[in-house]
Parts: structure tokens; C-alpha cells; sequence
């Protein structure tokens, strides 16, 4: 009887020790098998992107713009259903998203448990709905309806696809994407819970500001600024300046940056030409960017604000933003 004990012990320790065993051995497949297949898209499937680390390229059908827009998507490491949605500058390409060209995002995010969701296109867009066709070449039209596709037909697929919530995302931008950034979350309060802006243009309705924009987009590639928000007079002008509707991004953690506009170290393997835009464009940037902040203190709005030392507008100031605000997304997202 004794015995039989003993092999019953015997057998159950074997057991518990394999069973732990084929645990541990199996945790990482289940930590990477979020990212391991591709997902359905509106062309078929997604593909795998040349960039690496689980990066997919989908297509999302989007009715608002009659058009297949292409979303590079990292998903979460382990299933987690938080989503950082990160947007482009003014000079956006049709074939990837800068935060995979001019560094890599998906690097950075590769062993955290949010999906990193990239948006492809919309050059010089503002990453609104346009009142009418963008351009001034009325033979090859181009209908932005950006707005309408981040917040209300990319984020079913998303959760369909991806598992990420349509409520519980962080959203930053830079340049032209940190202007859109803080509009669409104070725009649509529900989806977005966190919203960072990188040397964004944070009042775009002050005198000189609306030239300032019209001159950029003729200068990213002929666009109509009347055709954005409208005229001078048009209510939507108003509503889509980050200046003035900041009061909805009250309860939400929000970061605001810019640099000084000096050059610094990183900024040497750029040209001269390309540093001294980078310099008068970060300059205004900063002043925007304080400008804001001086008001959100003011309305009681809370957030964080950062001018660095040095830094101009360029990526060596983004990335170096990305890693420094990296924690700050995982911690308000609980993502890590």
C-alpha cells in the first residue's frame, strides 16, 4: 500500500514537472501568436511588410473616400486591445507611413502589448474631411475624408480584426499629424484617451496663421486650403483649431513638444538648406506650441509640455520624442 503511494506521488510530481514544463516551453508561441497570421482584408489579405517585426499592410475599404486605404498594423504583442494610432507630416507618401521609414516605430513597440496602427497617405490633409476635392488639378480630384475614416470605418475593422477597442486608444502626430492629433481626440473624446503631439501647429486660427497654412499646402503639393475648412468665415476654421477646442481633452493625458529650433549634434548629417528649414519651421512650432500650453494652463486643461534644448523639425527630433514619451503610452495604456 505504501508503495502504491509512493508511485502515485511519484507519477502526479512527473506530471506537474512536465505539465510546467511544456507551460514554459509553450509561453512564447502563445505571446507571439497574436502576430502571427495575417488578417483579412478588404482586397483579401493583409501582407507582410518589408519593414519586419510583424508589421502587416492592409487594405481598409473606406465608403467616405471610395477607396481602398492602405493601414500598416503591428498588432499587439500578447492580445492586448489598446491601439496607438500614429500619424504622418505634411508630406506624406502613398506607399508607407514615415514612422517606418524614417525610424522604425514598430522597433521601438516590438515587445509591448498595444498595436500600432499607421495610416498610409494624406498628404498635406490635416487628416480631416475636406469640404471639397483637395486640389487645384480638377481633372485628377482627390476627396480627403480622413476624419471620417479614423474615427468611424477603420476602428470596426480594427476590432474585428485586431481586437483593438474603439475606446481605448492613444493617438500622436507629428508636424501636420500633431496639429490632426489634437483635433480628432478632442473631436472624438470617446475613442481616444491619450494624445501626444511632436512639434504640431497648435494655433492655426491666429493672425498670419491661416497664410502660413495656405502657403504649406500650396508648397506640399498644390492643395486648396478653402477647400479643407472653407473660407476665413467658415465655423469649421474654428472648430478644427487645437487653440480653441482644447476643453474637451480635459481628463485625458495629453503631451505637447517642440524643440528650441538650435541645432544640435544629430541635426549635422542633415544639409544646410534642410537645417535651416528645420530650424524656422520648429521655431514656429515652439511658439504655437507654448502659445497653447500658456492657454490649457490657464482653462484648467491638464497636460504636459516639453521644449528640449535643441532639436528641429525633423525625425531625429521625433524619434528621439517616441522613445522619451514611450513609457508614458504604455503606462496610461497599460500596455506594456
Amino acid at each position: 500500500m505504501q508503495t502504491t503511494h509512493k508511485r502515485r506521488g511519484l507519477i502526479a510530481l512527473l506530471v506537474a514537472l512536465f505539465t510546467m514544463i511544456g507551460g514554459i516551453a509553450a509561453a512564447p508561441q502563445a505571446q507571439a501568436a497574436n502576430r502571427d497570421w495575417l488578417r483579412p482584408d478588404s482586397t483579401g489579405s493583409c501582407e507582410w511588410d518589408g519593414v519586419g517585426f510583424w508589421v502587416q499592410r492592409c487594405t481598409v475599404w473606406s465608403p467616405s473616400m471610395d477607396r481602398h486605404i492602405t493601414v500598416q498594423i503591428q498588432p499587439a504583442q500578447r492580445g492586448g486591445n489598446a491601439g496607438l494610432y500614429m500619424l504622418d507630416g505634411l508630406r506624406a507618401t502613398e506607399w508607407s507611413n514615415a514612422w517606418l521609414v524614417d525610424t522604425n516605430a514598430a522597433a521601438t513597440f516590438v515587445d509591448s502589448n498595444i498595436t500600432l496602427v499607421m495610416p498610409v497617405g494624406g498628404q498635406s490633409s490635416f487628416y480631416t474631411d475636406w469640404n471639397a476635392p483637395a486640389t487645384y488639378d480638377f481633372n485628377h480630384p482627390v476627396t480627403y475624408k480622413w476624419d471620417t475614416f479614423l474615427s468611424q470605418e477603420l476602428p470596426p475593422y480594427l476590432q474585428q480584426h485586431f481586437g483593438v477597442s474603439p475606446t481605448n486608444n492613444s493617438i500622436l502626430g507629428i508636424s501636420m499629424g500633431g496639429t490632426a492629433a489634437l483635433n480628432l481626440a478632442a473631436l472624438h473624446p470617446n475613442q481616444f484617451r491619450q494624445v501626444l503631439s511632436y512639434s504640431g501647429y497648435l494655433t492655426t486660427t491666429i493672425p498670419g496663421g491661416q497664410t502660413a497654412l495656405r502657403l504649406a499646402l500650396l508648397d506640399g503639393g498644390l492643395y486648396n486650403l478653402n477647400a479643407m475648412w472653407g473660407s476665413i468665415l467658415n465655423p469649421r476654421r474654428y472648430e478644427n483649431d487645437p487653440f480653441l477646442n482644447m476643453g474637451n481633452l480635459r481628463g485625458k493625458d495629453v503631451y505637447v513638444s517642440a524643440g528650441s529650433g538650435t541645432p544640435g549634434p544629430v541635426d549635422e548629417r542633415y544639409l544646410p538648406e534642410h537645417r535651416a528649414a528645420g530650424m524656422a519651421l520648429e521655431v514656429i512650432s515652439n511658439f504655437t506650441t507654448q502659445l497653447w500650453s500658456a492657454k490649457a494652463r490657464a482653462s484648467g486643461v491638464e497636460h504636459t509640455a516639453v521644449t528640449t534644448p535643441t532639436g528641429l523639425h525633423n525625425f531625429s527630433q521625433w524619434d528621439a520624442e517616441l522613445h522619451r514619451t514611450k513609457s508614458r503610452i504604455l503606462d496610461v495604456m497599460n500596455a506594456w
